[in-house]
């Protein structure tokens, strides 16, 4: 008992220390078990977007921490050539994603048997269409995207790459710049008409059914100007920064699942493609605008491949969102995400935009799923006018189970968690 007691006042003296050391630390502070926070702010290449134009590139081997990694965090705002802050209703983000990938290092170039790349992508059900282990939208200024302590996405680890490959990240970006435009809205929600296509990029015609998407809205289209707006091209970037921990045993790796409420994979059987990502939702019926219950839902349900304890989610709408939710096989609530609007012209505070989804972090251990268990996944959005080329995603993490874990330790948070070890806490 003694020995307890020198113990834990010993640490009280260390706390005092510590709290003094740690305040000035900035771009790199203490975490999980005396390992370094680090952190680093990247910008893409530059987009350049003219009025009304739309900018939806692939950008492959972009900068990112290198190493065997836990990352933390990725955030993530489209700034000017200055680092200035973009507003929303300037440059509407549609969407931005960061996707691992395996290449072919510059040593085994001369294979021919091998191919050059390979996407790596997340553990999710849809392989085709959502590969990425990061990505928001228009909300993404103030989403949080915090992995919790001790939990980390694992990145970079050589020993899990195929032979002769290297890993590196590609960034999807699409941005539409509404200076000018006729119609923001119809803009931002990729109505046909407005860009006046009848053909996708890869040359089929689309179907008259089809009023507005990602088909309309396609890298170099241009949506309808004012008569004799004149505006000047303009430079921006995806600025993001990247926050992480070295690997050590001491990080429990967590999996990323996506789920898209337009999976139809268990309707029909077919898994192939079975991801549509976007849909439309119908203006509501008079009789319904009467009772006030213009909320058009969307669900369908998702097998989750293997279970764990859920540690994080997020998900992820357009302007007309207001929900989605994640739900166990016996009806349970999961997660819920819900959407912030802004309500002035400022960046990250733009009015009738999305600039913010609630993340769902889950008391540790207390949202359990299992293998196999068949997850719904439900969307809500108003449904007062039409709404085209929606998505309703839903992010999450999951931590499988364990060996047993060491004995508890202190914790703190300043700005980021960070323990003191067992024994110096008296858990010993």
């Amino acid at each position: 008992m003694l020995v307890t007691k020198m113990k834990m006042a010993g640490s009280v003296v260390l706390l005092i220390a510590l709290l003094s050391a740690i305040a000035p630390l900035t771009s790199e502070a203490l975490n999980v078990r005396g390992h370094l926070l680090k952190s680093k702010t990247f910008r893409s290449p530059p987009i350049l977007l003219g009025p009304g134009s739309v900018s939806n590139k692939y950008y492959h081997d972009v900068d990112f921490p290198r190493g065997h990694l836990a990352v933390k965090s990725f955030d993530a705002e489209v700034v000017d050539e200055n680092g200035v802050p973009v507003p929303l209703h300037e440059t509407y983000l549609h969407h931005w994603v960061a996707v691992p990938y395996y290449a072919l290092k510059k040593s085994q170039s001369s294979d021919a048997q091998k191919v050059p790349a390979m996407i790596k992508g997340n553990d999710g059900v849809c392989k085709r269409s959502l590969t990425q282990y990061f990505g928001l939208g228009s909300e993404t200024r103030h989403t949080a995207t915090w992995v919790p302590d001790p939990y980390g996405i694992e990145t970079g680890n050589q020993e899990k790459a195929p032979e002769g490959y290297e890993e590196k990240w590609l960034l999807n970006i699409h941005a539409i710049d509404t200076r000018g435009v006729v119609d923001k809205p119809s803009c931002t929600e990729c109505k046909c008409d407005s860009y006046n296509v009848t053909i996708d990029e890869y040359g089929r015609t689309v179907s008259k059914n089809y009023t507005g998407g990602l088909l309309c809205c396609y890298d170099q289209t241009q949506c309808q100007l004012k008569e004799g707006f004149n505006g000047e091209v303009r430079t921006v970037f995806l600025q993001y920064t990247v926050t992480w921990l070295d690997w050590t045993d001491a990080v429990v790796p967590v999996k990323i699942y996506i789920f898209d409420v337009t999976d139809t994979a268990m309707l029909d059987g077919i898994h192939e493609r079975s991801c549509k990502v976007e849909y439309q939702v119908e203006e509501c019926s008079t009789e319904n605008r009467a009772n006030n219950e213009c909320i058009h839902t969307k669900t369908t349900r998702a097998v989750l491949p293997r279970g764990g304890d859920i540690v994080y989610s997020v998900a992820h709408q357009h302007s007309g969102g207001v929900g989605a939710s994640l739900h166990g096989q016996d009806g349970r609530l999961l997660c819920e995400s819900l959407p912030t609007y802004g309500t002035g012209k400022e960046a990250g505070n733009e009015a009738n935009y999305i600039v913010g989804m609630s993340s769902c972090y889950p008391k540790p251990g207390s949202i359990k799923v299992s293998d196999g268990e068949v997850l719904t996944i439900v969307s809500n959005y108003s449904s007062t006018r039409e709404h085209t080329g929606v998505m309703g995603l839903v992010y999450i993490l999951v931590a499988e189970p364990q060996q047993p874990a060491p004995a508890p330790s202190l914790c703190f948070s300043f700005p980021a968690p960070w323990c003191l070890p067992a024994w110096m806490s008296g858990n010993m």
